[in-house]
């Protein structure tokens, strides 16, 4: 690294790690530690002082506060602007008790959303429910029943959730989920009903109308200002897009999985799970098998945005950085990327 790049780096680095702008005028991403100590535990501090237990699912609000779904912790963390983390609700220990603060319980949570008015929305993967979380922490159950997959032939209105893993709230506050092992797409009402809105329930990868289309184990979900839905099909290793006509299409992908750059089909991933979109209508998705951070530009090209592909944790530009099973992504409104990286129990910014 020359005498020029390293003393930038270091600019950034520090600025960066200090909350302030990241907005340089590079021509890479740049990878940064932003909370986490990298080893499991449940402490409160700020950013890097504290710990996280297998993070998954997370979001920003406008704000500039980040929503973490800290899967084995069983907790909901939320870290401010300032960078402080704390536990905004979930005891620690499995349950679906609703309540305020370490009163509340949750089981194993996968994903969060968060909506205009600062509700935070949980999938609540063990538990098979949809919780909801008032900005003063208080939880409440907004959909689903405990432990029952969806009955054939139920009303519609009665739908049970099957191990929901990825969830997204539009700007007029629908819900959406991916409704995991049941192989479809839900939506969800203020009142707390579940409609079944895309897909046949087949696992499979058919393009088409909702009642014809099929997915297989769908993962992160995140809908664009025009209502159009974007979705992580994990085991098909594809990225779907679903118009607000309720037609599925292929964005993305192929049922082999693989690490390939490019348009449509030309592309692979491996077990794609997060999934985001930033103001320009960029996606970012985490490429979980691959250990990297894809991006899908507005005009369906595919390329790596961050990482070597190696298993780690090192910092750094784009292809240097590492991840170790990077699960969920959000965007801020200053043009931050974060990621949820599973095995290191870190959230990392990236800048761009």
């Amino acid at each position: 690294m020359d005498i020029h790049r390293k003393s930038q780096f270091f600019y950034l680095f520090f600025f960066c790690s200090f909350g302030l702008s990241c907005q340089t005028g590079k021509d890479y991403p740049i990878v940064y530690p932003f909370a986490g100590t990298g080893n499991m535990g449940s402490a409160n501090g700020y950013r890097t002082k504290a710990s996280f237990s297998n993070l998954m699912g997370v979001a920003a609000d406008d704000q500039g506060n980040l929503y973490l779904a800290d899967s084995r912790n069983n907790m909901i963390r939320k870290i401010d602007a300032k960078g402080m983390v704390t536990t905004l609700a979930g005891s620690g220990i499995a349950g679906s008790t609703d309540g305020k603060g370490d009163t509340a319980s949750f089981f194993f949570p996968a994903a969060v959303a968060v909506d205009k008015q600062g509700f935070v929305y949980v999938a609540d993967t063990h538990n098979n429910l949809i919780r909801k979380i008032s900005p003063d922490g208080f939880v409440t159950t907004l959909a689903g029943r405990r432990l029952y997959p969806t009955i054939p032939g139920v009303d519609k209105t009665e739908m049970r959730l099957d191990n929901p893993d990825g969830i997204a709230v539009d700007r007029s506050g629908n819900i959406y989920v991916s409704d995991w092992a049941n192989d479809v797409i839900r939506k969800i009402s203020s009142d707390g009903k579940i409609w079944h809105l895309i897909g046949n329930g087949e696992r499979g990868a058919k393009d088409g109308p909702d009642s014809l289309s099929s997915f297989y184990l769908p993962g992160g979900i995140t809908v664009d200002t025009a209502g159009n839905i974007y979705l992580a099909d994990t085991y098909n290793n594809m990225i779907r897009k679903i118009l607000p006509s309720g037609v599925v299409t292929t964005l993305a992908g192929k049922i082999r999985k693989g690490r390939d750059n490019g348009k449509g089909a030309e592309a692979s991933f491996f077990h794609p799970a997060g999934i985001t979109i930033d103001k320009q209508g960029n996606l970012f998705v985490a490429d979980v098998g691959n250990n990297l951070i894809r991006k899908i530009s507005p005009d369906g090209r595919v390329n790596v945005f961050a990482g070597s592909g190696k298993r780690g944790a090192v910092n750094g530009r784009d292809t240097v950085a590492s991840f170790y099973r990077p699960y969920g992504v959000t965007t801020d409104n200053k043009g931050n990327l974060y990621v949820a990286d599973y095995l290191n129990n870190q959230i990392r910014r990236i800048s761009y």
